[in-house]
């Protein structure tokens, strides 16, 4: 039976419109043609929330700028974003005034107390409701010890989603068919095809603009698919000989971390985009992988070079790694910062995104200062915020996380161990 098209006059759920076949279910953008400007959010808020987190942490000397405040020299690991340098806040000095070691890696997002309710779920819970999924948590590589950093209020960690096909298929495909979708994504076909016929019949009811926007978005669509043909061929490949042994119980392919990272991105944008959710985690997890920068194969795996012992040779390999992170993520802030809402919009200043760490210095274990860098919200960026943590008055990190809360809407009086905000220092 043919699918029905969406009418031009229909009403949903936070009015977002759908295009579905017996193999697919494409979410579709905000458009001009069914904005409603009484629900538009209040100038200087944001709708959506992602957290971005590091398990061996950022090695500080190469993340934090020389100088404070603005018209600082961009740091080694930072480089690759120096172009979004003013949509983007650096932070150093905070942290939780939490216990040392691996093991309190997990305070990342949830404060002082290991494992208790997150920032992202905390976000979740309070405007997850009006999207298909309350929030979404993803990983990258593999490692040992923490799998997660989102925690529900009963303090139950959240399992993380590591193959983009599978968080694909949980955004874009039905529960009724997925092997199917699966083989027009490896037989080089699109999602789209199916439902190609009903979205030609609804772009011809549009204004111009949303005609065009539509190319774009179905144009990204397509351009993912395809990114997605490496991944799918690779995913259980065995992992090259590269001089390091893994540990026995590696389950995937952990050297094709960046790769399936930046299809992370290009996935967490359309997941955005289209509404399907408001609060998105990516945990970069790591131990073995050697990863192969530049055509050269590093010395030692990730965990490893993140012991580097103040040995120079290790720490440039360990920054290599760090900034081919920061290289996905300058595609994720590129993408945010082009596509736009109804309004004009952009969807990064529609999105703060807070990456970080729990973990200070991975070298010796230390969970003090941590590395930390907001971007989007519609925040007066452009900085390198210095915080003294010697002053008896020092704020927490969750002073910072109260003041994303209030840039999502949300007002809080505590976070942890923290009681007030950073709203005198950043807005």
């Amino acid at each position: 039976m043919e699918a029905k098209a969406p009418s031009f006059f229909q009403s949903s759920v936070d009015r977002r419109f759908f295009l579905r076949s017996a193999v697919a279910t494409i979410a579709l953008p905000s458009l001009e043609a069914f904005a409603d400007e009484k629900k538009q959010p209040e100038s200087g808020t944001a709708r959506n929330f992602v957290a971005i987190g590091a398990y061996l942490g950022w090695h500080q000397k190469a993340f934090y700028p020389a100088a404070t405040g603005r018209g600082y020299e961009m740091p080694r690991t930072l480089k690759p974003i120096e172009a979004y340098r003013d949509q983007f806040t650096i932070f150093s000095g905070l942290d939780h005034r939490a216990p040392n070691g691996h093991g309190a890696w997990i305070n990342f997002l949830s404060g002082k107390a290991p494992g208790t309710y997150s920032l992202d779920q905390q976000i979740a819970d309070q405007v997850g409701g009006k999207s298909r999924f309350a929030s979404i948590e993803l990983a990258t590589g593999v490692g040992e010890g923490a799998k997660t950093m989102s925690f529900t209020k009963q303090g139950v960690g959240l399992p993380t989603i590591m193959r983009p096909s599978v968080f694909y298929k949980q955004l874009f495909v039905s529960k009724e068919d997925r092997e199917r979708a699966e083989y027009l994504i490896k037989s080089g076909k699109s999602s789209l095809d199916s439902v190609l016929g009903d979205a030609k019949r609804f772009q011809s009811t549009l204004p111009k603009r949303d005609r065009e926007k539509l190319d774009e978005y179905f144009d990204s669509f397509r351009a993912v698919e395809k990114r997605m043909d490496r991944q799918l061929a690779t995913l259980d490949e065995p992992v090259p000989e590269t001089g390091y042994q893994l540990p026995s119980y590696d389950p995937i392919t952990p050297n094709l971390q960046m790769e399936a990272g930046s299809i992370m991105y290009d996935l967490m944008v359309l997941a955005l985009e289209s509404g399907s959710t408001h609060v998105l985690s990516l945990f970069l997890d790591g131990l073995g992988q050697v990863f192969a920068i530049d055509g050269e194969t590093l010395k030692a795996g990730y965990h490893a070079l993140s012991h580097h012992g103040n040995d120079p040779e290790m720490i440039e390999d360990l920054v290599a790694i760090e900034r081919a992170h920061i290289d996905c993520f300058a595609g994720f802030l590129r993408q945010l910062s082009e596509k736009k809402d109804p309004t004009g919009k952009t969807l990064l200043d529609d999105t703060v995104i807070l990456l970080g760490t729990g973990m200070g210095d991975a070298s010796r274990h230390s969970n003090a200062n941590l590395p930390t860098l907001v971007a989007g919200g519609g925040f007066n960026h452009g900085q390198h915020l210095a915080i003294d943590a010697k002053k008896p008055d020092a704020p927490l990190l969750g002073d910072l996380y109260l003041t994303l809360m209030e840039r999502m809407g949300i007002e809080q009086e505590s976070f942890s161990n923290a009681s007030r905000n950073l709203n005198q220092l950043f807005s």
